[in-house]
């Protein structure tokens, strides 16, 4: 049975942990030729070595993708070693919550640069090569690329101690359905997914915010999620992985421009 990304390259923004990892995991047993970028050289190493006892090989290097000349390189330097992208997931980036009496001016703007910014710098780079191809097509209906932003429902779905986070996150996707639009003449896709709680090391974060702020453990305020969310458990990175691979494969051909929420139905529905 052939694989469904067989000879296509891959970059997976923040591909060293949570959901980028899982994502690298799955188009790679998929056929791709997969690259991973993620600030820390230790963590690509890491999950360098994780996917490769598994049998599988990834190109990694370590970028500050806030940087835009920073991500550029990177692209060309993923480029020389596999080829030219096919597909980016941007899975980078992760907004700390503070309570909103401490958010400053300076702490928006750090949301926004660690969420927003390294998304929309690689976006950019890879549209504009995508964009170049997508010139030499042969038929109107040519695929030429798929891109999927990884964003999170708190952009539509504010909660107290997340509202710079969802605020990025509003904004990325105001950001990947207005660029599907553009973009989809020209064979490129443009799709995001909306995690809802997904159990990677960043749930940590928003776990001990809410035991702190309520005096309770941190098993209580896990439980109490948990009971909240319709299927009763948080997610899954491997769940999110699945929704990703399907908009970045041909089976998601005439999906253009939408927000896939990944939330175990807890939230809104689109």
């Amino acid at each position: 049975m052939a694989k469904e990304l067989e000879g296509r390259v891959a970059l997976v923004t923040g591909g060293s942990k949570g959901i980028g990892l899982a994502v690298a995991r799955r188009f790679a047993q998929e056929g791709a030729r997969v690259g991973i970028v993620s600030r820390s050289q230790d963590n690509v190493d890491a999950a360098r070595r994780s996917l490769a006892a598994e049998g599988l090989e990834v190109y990694g290097l370590a970028a500050d993708l806030l940087d835009a000349a920073e991500s550029e390189s990177a692209i060309d330097t993923l480029e020389n070693a596999l080829g030219p992208i096919d597909l980016l997931v941007n899975s980078a980036g992760a907004a700390k919550r503070h309570e909103p009496e401490n958010l400053t001016p300076a702490l928006w703007q750090q949301t926004f640069d660690a969420k927003f910014y390294p998304s929309l710098h690689v976006q950019h780079f890879v549209l504009q090569r995508l964009a170049a191809r997508a010139a030499g097509r042969r038929a109107a209906d040519e695929e030429i690329g798929a891109i999927v932003n990884i964003i999170g429902t708190g952009g539509k779905q504010p909660t107290s101690t997340h509202l710079a986070g969802g605020a990025a996150n509003a904004a990325l996707m105001l950001a990947t359905v207005g660029l599907a639009s553009h973009y989809a003449a020209l064979g490129i896709r443009i799709n995001g997914i909306n995690p809802g709680f997904t159990l990677t090391g960043r749930i940590e974060q928003a776990l001990q915010i809410e035991s702190e702020r309520r005096g309770i453990s941190r098993e209580q305020a896990l439980a109490e999620g948990q009971s909240a969310i319709p299927l009763g458990r948080y997610g899954r990175p491997e769940e999110v992985a699945e929704v990703a691979l399907f908009l970045a494969s041909p089976r998601a051909s005439y999906v253009v421009g939408a927000i896939v929420p990944v939330h175990g139905g807890a939230g809104p529905v689109i």
